[in-house]
């Protein structure tokens, strides 16, 4: 019986990769400018800066790392129904 050649599915790992990255890029601009135009300033980034307060930076790193993660779960999700390989269940059935 001839073996299949098995897909690696490292092309649908990239470009998973890629896109999760340029989107995660996208939100955090966008949240910037929202952080910016809701509050009046610029979003903390210098946590040693005592203008900063505990609120602000926690309020910070709550949305950004949310935001984050529910975009990475988005493009995971999106771009693997279309990128990565699917299991062979034929394959596993023994």
């Amino acid at each position: 019986m001839a073996k299949k050649k098995k897909k690696d599915g490292s092309g649908g790992h990239l470009l998973v990769t890629l896109a999760s990255t340029g989107a995660a890029l996208l939100v955090r601009k966008v949240l910037t400018v929202g952080w910016t135009k809701v509050t009046g300033k610029q979003p903390p980034t210098d946590l040693t800066d005592p203008k900063v307060t505990l609120p602000e930076a926690l309020g910070w790193a709550v949305l950004l790392g949310v935001a984050a993660e529910m975009t990475r779960f988005a493009v995971v999700r999106a771009t693997g129904r279309r990128a990565l390989p699917e299991a062979d269940d034929a394959e596993y059935a023994e």
